[in-house]
């Protein structure tokens, strides 16, 4: 028997079938190694968008008629741009005309086009366009270039419910679509988003969510660099095939699986369900600003892994402060100076200014700075003040707020005026 027939000789079993049926079977195995390999090496990920913190404007609706198509085009995106220009100055200003600007500052300031819907005739353009504004350079004309208060970072896990099973990054599907599409860049949740590819299937499946044990979550997260973690699920329930989809988003958090708000939307067939799940991923970002500003959104501290103590080090900490004799000479102790948490109503750019001065006049307040901004909205302002929370609420009711306290964060409101005045 020659060398090659010892080292390619087929098992036993296969030897015992005739010719015809060893092709076949070995056929079928083949089929299987592929398929296997398939389902591990195929792109069954979606790579999320790189987000920047630019200004977006979407539904922008353009219908133009030209000479040619091109011309068309060319001129429903700068038409695009005016639209999307005046849109971002009202969502930000209210209704306030926007300033007049050549078409050359408009592209200077703009960063990218993003084509939602296109029909291309040829000499006409229909589309429904998406405009994204570059934040250094638009940012000081709009008056809202001020840092944002940021989250630490969370790993997002979409999860999707759909007739009756529920996946995550094992298999492509529109809910991780909608995430990895959305633009994370001008929120205050810091997101750590994965493409679902090599071992993200594996690790970041809809079972991980269910677990409870911080050993392995500390793992996972120390592998994905990130604090804590986010659950953003969708459950999509159909009247009947083809027929209207309800699909119910909730937010979840941590390991635990807390709960931070729910709500519905509704598709009218299965063509607008993409829609709709990236109306849902915006408000479900929504939720989880709401929450980091009111103090919900915090990263579970059996999650962290602590250095051990060197005793050591202690012992020369604890002995650099033993008291110093001074003599007769009297000690004042400094005041207490703590920081503070302020949410109140930002409805355009100059409350914003408003409500910083007024927070600054009450007696004892060392500093004021707004940390996140949510114009037309609740923003939070980072106070450090001389005293106590009940000291500073006094304080703010003599200028004229209605306060709530929890804690260390407080929540301030115009009193209404009394009829008649």
């Amino acid at each position: 028997m020659s060398l090659s027939q010892t080292l390619f000789r087929p098992p036993a079993f296969l030897r015992l079938l005739s010719r015809p049926l060893q092709i076949i079977l070995a056929i079928a195995i083949g089929l299987a190694a592929a398929a296997l390999f398939a389902q591990m090496e195929g792109e069954r990920g979606v790579p999320p968008i790189a987000s920047g913190g630019d200004f977006e404007v979407r539904g922008v609706k353009v219908d133009v008629m030209a000479k040619d198509a091109d011309s068309a085009r060319y001129a429903g995106w700068r038409i695009a741009q005016r639209q999307a220009w005046r849109m971002l100055w009202t969502r930000t200003h209210g209704g306030t005309g926007a300033p007049a600007l050549s078409d050359s500052q408009l592209e200077g300031m703009i960063s990218g086009m993003e084509i939602e819907q296109e029909q291309v005739g040829p000499n006409r353009y229909v589309a429904t366009l998406g405009v994204l504004f570059d934040r250094a350079r638009t940012g000081g004309l709009l008056g809202v270039s001020g840092n944002v208060m940021r989250s630490p970072p969370l790993l997002v896990i979409p999860v999707l419910w759909d007739g009756g099973s529920a996946v995550s990054y094992e298999r492509t599907n529109e809910w991780q679509k909608a995430w990895a599409r959305y633009r994370t860049g001008d929120s205050a949740i810091d997101y750590v988003r994965v493409a679902g590819s090599i071992a993200d299937p594996i690790l970041l499946n809809a079972g991980q969510v269910g677990r409870r044990g911080r050993l392995w979550w500390r793992v996972l997260l120390d592998q994905y660099g990130a604090a804590d973690v986010v659950v953003p699920i969708a459950r999509l329930d159909r009247a009947w095939p083809g027929g209207p989809v309800t699909g119910t988003f909730t937010a979840r958090y941590g390991p635990d699986d807390r709960l931070i708000g729910s709500f519905q939307l509704r598709a009218s067939n299965d063509s607008g369900i993409a829609q709709m799940m990236d109306e849902g991923a915006r408000r479900i970002d929504e939720l989880y600003i709401r929450a980091l500003n009111d103090g919900r959104l915090r990263p579970d501290p059996s999650l962290i892994i602590e250095e051990p103590v060197d005793p050591d080090a202690l012992a020369i900490e604890n002995a650099s402060e033993q008291p110093i004799d001074m003599g007769e000479l009297p000690v004042v102790a400094a005041p207490g100076v703590s920081s503070f948490s302020i949410q109140f109503d930002t409805p355009d750019v100059a409350s914003v200014g408003a409500g910083e001065a007024a927070v600054r006049g009450v007696p004892g307040v060392r500093s004021a700075a707004t940390s996140s901004l949510a114009l037309g909205g609740t923003s939070v302002m980072q106070v450090s003040f001389e005293g106590t929370a009940d000291a500073l609420r006094a304080g703010l009711t003599a200028r004229g707020f209605t306060v709530a306290v929890s804690g260390n964060t407080l929540r301030i409101s115009r009193r209404a005026a009394p009829p008649g005045q």
